[in-house]
């Protein structure tokens, strides 16, 4: 049995503050025939759906019942769900193919953070006992980490503002993005803090949206795509949730997670799922990676975070810069968690 996997199509909505719609639907819909077409590949070829979103974050119990709706009520379909970012989903349809019980998957996430106070729902993921009851938001824990870390001087405020400009400059060609366009490093270091010490620019923008990438085994991706991304490795690994329990100004589950998916020496770009600027700068130290390598180059998640969508869009736009020829060698990276708790990194490579 071929025990290799690539992706072969992926396609995301384009990153609003609000999607100007009640339902995941009405956003999946267009997303999933985009992915297919990319792929080549129809809807009842699919052997496994596998989606990532948040019934915390869309209010109601089984939300994703409803996203399943734009799948389509016939034929019958063989379906999974997790309750965090869809690069997980991915890595369950990932095995689920290498297990010999799929040969082609769609993985989707998809999430509408303007429906709620975003930076509140996140902090029911923290420990439920110490920390939780506090009700601490998303962006004051980040505050937290970037504070550890400019104090041990591993970062600087300058540093970040550089992180945001490029950002936006590299997202200037990416029409999903929601944040683009020029900035000039003095200016936005001229900007008032909202959680000190990060501004405006040092934070992921609230975003809806939603991302698809279309999985296939062997030589039935030779045959969906001319230059398949195949994926050489895939590992996600977990630090304490509680904040007390590790240093906040190191991410050793994302060393972990890139030493088990071997993170080749000579890759060519890494997406990083990144949503605070002080982050980028601690997952390149964590994953050591050098100069050469070109990072988020989409504008990654400080242009556009739809939650629960967000990293496997990561994954998505590097294995998009494969299958296009541009790189011979890319990887993706997803976050979830406070303060980079867990994450995943996928290789991808052009095949020889």
């Amino acid at each position: 049995m071929d025990q290799t996997v690539a992706v072969v199509g992926f396609a995301q909505a384009p990153n609003r503050p609000s999607a100007g719609t009640t339902s995941g639907v009405e956003t999946l819909v267009p997303v999933f025939r985009q992915a297919l077409e990319a792929a080549g590949l129809d809807r009842r070829e699919v052997g496994f759906w596998c989606s990532g979103s948040s019934d915390y974050l869309a209010g109601r119990a089984f939300s994703f019942v409803n996203a399943v709706d734009a799948i389509g009520a016939f034929p019958p379909i063989c379906e999974s769900h997790v309750e965090m970012d869809a690069a997980w989903a991915f890595y369950e349809a990932y095995v689920k193919i290498l297990a010999g019980e799929a040969e082609t998957a769609l993985v989707y996430g998809f999430g509408k953070s303007s429906a709620g106070q975003l930076r509140r729902v996140l902090a029911l993921q923290l420990d439920p006992y110490v920390t939780a009851p506090l009700w601490p938001d998303s962006v004051s824990i980040a505050a937290l980490q970037a504070r550890f870390a400019l104090d041990a001087g591993l970062v600087t405020e300058r540093a970040m503002a550089e992180v945001a400009a490029r950002s936006r400059a590299d997202a200037a060609t990416n029409p999903y993005a929601q944040v683009s366009g020029a900035a000039e490093i003095d200016e936005l270091l001229a900007e008032p803090y909202i959680a000190d010490p990060l501004r405006r620019h040092d934070c992921a923008p609230v975003s809806d949206g939603a991302a698809a990438l279309v999985l296939a085994a062997g030589d039935r991706a030779r045959e969906l795509r001319e230059r398949p991304a195949w994926i050489t490795g895939v590992a996600h690994r977990i630090d304490p949730q509680a904040l007390g329990e590790r240093d906040l100004t190191t991410v050793p589950s994302a060393t972990a997670a890139a030493e088990a998916a071997g993170l080749p020496d000579d890759l060519d770009l890494i997406e990083l799922h990144a949503p605070f600027t002080h982050q980028e700068l601690l997952l390149r130290t964590a994953l050591g990676l050098g100069e050469r390598v070109r990072i988020s180059p989409s504008g990654g998640a400080l242009t556009g975070n739809p939650m629960f969508s967000a990293g496997l869009a990561r994954i998505g736009a590097a294995a998009e810069r494969v299958m296009s020829g541009e790189v011979r060698k890319a990887a993706g990276h997803a976050t979830s968690g406070p303060a980079l708790q867990q994450n995943l990194i996928c290789v991808l490579e052009a095949e020889s």
